[in-house]
């Protein structure tokens, strides 16, 4: 089963759901340069360039992504860019909601590398509840560099005297950013492992893997 089986979408209608929401991030980029937000400007940009790495991967190894996943990836990046235009200041379940939804992305990648390594290597046979737990630590271990990222970003703008593309809102919004990006990646341990074999695959192989099938 594909993602948008699951969401009951065709892969017509996700493909122009993510064109909007590119288009959406593309103008809320422009907002952010017209109004000198550049916090905006960056992460509107930044997530901008994201949603086109599966476009970019299909060009360079000739691999076209699930076009559910492209959406997700776009769903995700356009919230947390959204975001960073006032949403996270102005309501603290905007911020949870990102980082949940985030975090399915880092689980769906951490999972998809484990089980290509999985299958190239042939002697590595984790079991289920091992993966799991793998795919939750690599969250957290992820969330972990995104805090630390975050902390640069602010040390940064201020020796520059300029915004900080990345912010810090204290210790209490560290912890709950950890235990939502745990949630997302849980979610994904338990109910979405299924949804990125074609992921598995393209990364077994550029491993030089042969055909196996994915799990």
């Amino acid at each position: 089963m594909t993602l948008g089986d699951a969401l009951g979408l065709s892969d017509g209608q996700e493909r122009l759901l993510t064109r909007g929401l590119q288009a959406a991030l593309a103008a809320l980029a422009a907002y952010g340069v017209g109004t000198g937000s550049w916090g905006t400007a960056v992460n509107g940009a930044a997530a901008l360039a994201a949603t086109f790495l599966p476009a970019l991967i299909r060009r360079e190894y000739g691999y076209a992504m699930d076009p559910g996943l492209v959406l997700w990836i776009a769903v995700a990046v356009f919230l947390n860019a959204l975001g960073f235009a006032g949403l996270y200041e102005q309501y603290q379940w905007y911020d949870e909601i990102t980082h949940t939804v985030s975090g399915t992305i880092i689980a769906g990648i951490g999972y998809a590398s484990f089980r290509a390594v999985e299958e190239h290597s042939g002697e590595v046979d984790a079991p289920p509840a091992f993966r799991a737990a793998f795919v939750v630590v690599f969250v957290l271990a992820a969330g972990v560099v995104w805090e630390l990222l975050e902390f640069a970003s602010e040390q940064l703008a201020a020796a520059l005297g300029a915004a900080a593309p990345l912010v810090v809102y204290g210790v209490d919004d560290i912890v709950t950013d950890m235990i939502f990006n745990g949630v997302g990646g849980l979610a994904v341990a338990l109910w979405g492992s299924d949804y990125v074999g074609g992921v598995t695959g393209f990364l077994r192989d550029r491993l030089g893997g042969g055909p196996s099938s994915d799990g």
